[in-house]
């Protein structure tokens, strides 16, 4: 797996304490990307929309399960090597190739197996199931359909680039999920994500904290939305790209 920049374990907290919204919004404040990409759209979504955020660093793998193959478990040990080997929690991200998808990527055993080995949550391309029991697990899943069995699940491919909702994801990169979506943070600005996030939604708070008042009226909204604008002004204007 292509190395990465380690972050603390308290940056990695700080990113969970926002969700992926917030974190989205920080981001275009670097203008690293446009701002239509490094977010997954909307064939991914969250299974249990209540959980807290997810962040971690992805682990990658390439599966079907249309045609008979051997035992995914093979593939599992190699999985929880790969997961102690990395420099912070990891999401399991799985392109199904079958198209449509035939079966469930991943149920209550896996999962089980990924969050034992301290993985942060899953994202697949196709189907879940076991639905209950991994919510049950408090660990976070992101699909774009559900499926009862798993037919003939089977890897292809280990710790490659895949095709997730709509965009790209490499061995490492680093991932934060929520009821809202999935996003990818760039490493060069993601320790300075999370001051950015607190920034923002200071500069947020004029607005919505006006709009909560009891005397709304235009010219005062303008002021508001003028003071959201100036804050985050300056937080552009304060950033660093290292």
């Amino acid at each position: 797996m292509p190395s990465t920049t380690k972050l603390s374990d308290d940056v990695i907290a700080a990113l969970g304490q926002y969700d992926t919204p917030t974190i989205c919004n920080a981001i275009e404040l670097f203008e690293v990307r446009p701002r239509t990409s490094g977010y997954m759209n909307h064939h991914i979504q969250s299974c249990f929309p209540k959980m807290p955020p997810m962040v971690g660093y992805a682990v990658t793998t390439t599966w079907r399960a249309s045609k008979p193959a051997d035992s995914v478990y093979e593939m599992l040990v190699h999985q929880v090597e790969t997961l102690a080997n990395l420099d912070g929690p990891g999401v399991m991200v799985f392109e199904d190739v079958d198209s449509p998808s035939v079966a469930a990527t991943f149920g209550e055993v896996m999962c089980s197996t990924y969050k034992a080995a301290g993985a942060a949550g899953i994202i697949t391309s196709g189907a879940g199931r076991d639905l209950e029991q991994v919510e049950a697990l408090s660990f976070p899943a992101f699909t774009s359909s559900t499926i009862c069995s798993h037919g003939y699940c089977s890897v292809i491919d280990r710790d490659v680039p895949v095709c997730i909702g709509g965009i790209e994801v490499k061995p490492g990169d680093l991932l934060h999920g929520d009821a809202n979506g999935v996003t990818n943070i760039p490493h060069e600005i993601a320790d300075q994500i999370p001051d950015v996030c607190a920034k923002f939604a200071e500069a947020e708070s004029f607005v919505l904290e006006y709009c909560k008042g009891s005397s709304f009226t235009c010219e005062g909204y303008e002021k508001a939305f003028a003071e959201l604008h100036r804050h985050v002004r300056t937080i552009a204007d304060s950033i660093k790209i290292s």
